[in-house]
């Protein structure tokens, strides 16, 4: 028996007979402090993402792809980065079919087959969102293979559809609404701004690790 072998048998041998301790925190202590009324949330939301430069934008379900354009046509970019095996990214291939509409390319390889492309020649992305929280004013997004992390980390501008409806008070509310206790996501993000960094002067720069400019589409519900 190896080392390794020897100390995972340990461990499994200690755990032998051991009951899990029921939960006995007291959950109001925890959520209380942090619940707005329903009609709050998003404003709430809307303001601390905008305290820290991320722009936001009240959109409807028909409007947000028009809404997506002019983002674009405001920085002088013509393409952008999608999932087209999403609902979002569906409606933007069908949409974008004639001469004039921006241009759009799918994450649909390994990073190491177009890496050069997605870091030099891929200026903005759209992923969904799995929702957010008004408590902390945060995005959370939950990647995917349609939407690999690096679709939201990588290009200068990153676009976030977010729906009304999803915006919730807190993170323990989050996790009761999607049951995390039945299965973790491998990879949770909360994200409420651009990237950001400082230096010893407390010079701010942007898009030091991640995206400079951050858009947030709040679609309300009809």
């Amino acid at each position: 028996m190896s080392a390794r072998d020897n100390i995972l048998a340990k461990l499994r041998g200690s755990l032998q007979g051991t009951q899990p301790l029921a939960d006995t925190f007291d959950e109001a202590l925890v959520t209380e402090p942090w619940r707005y009324p329903p009609e709050e949330r998003v404003a709430r939301l809307r303001t601390l993402m905008e305290t820290v430069h991320t722009e936001t934008h009240l959109t409807t379900a028909a409007d947000w792809p028009t809404l997506v354009e002019r983002i674009l046509a405001e920085r002088g970019l013509d393409q952008l980065l999608i999932a087209p095996g999403t609902p979002h990214g569906a409606r933007l291939v069908e949409r974008w079919q004639g001469d004039g509409s921006p241009r759009w390319k799918a994450y649909d390889r390994p990073v190491e087959e177009w890496k050069a492309e997605l870091f030099n020649d891929t200026p903005a992305s759209l992923t969904g969102t799995l929702g957010a929280l008004a408590a902390t004013g945060s995005l959370v997004l939950w990647p995917d293979r349609q939407e690999p992390r690096l679709m939201s980390l990588v290009p200068p501008l990153h676009i976030a559809l977010l729906r009304a409806s999803t915006v919730v008070d807190n993170f323990y509310e989050l996790q009761q609404r999607h049951r995390w206790q039945d299965g973790m996501p491998t990879n949770a993000l909360l994200i409420s701004g651009p990237s950001k960094t400082a230096d010893i002067e407390q010079v701010l720069a942007y898009g030091a690790h991640g995206p400079k400019d951050l858009v947030v589409l709040i679609v309300e519900d009809e």
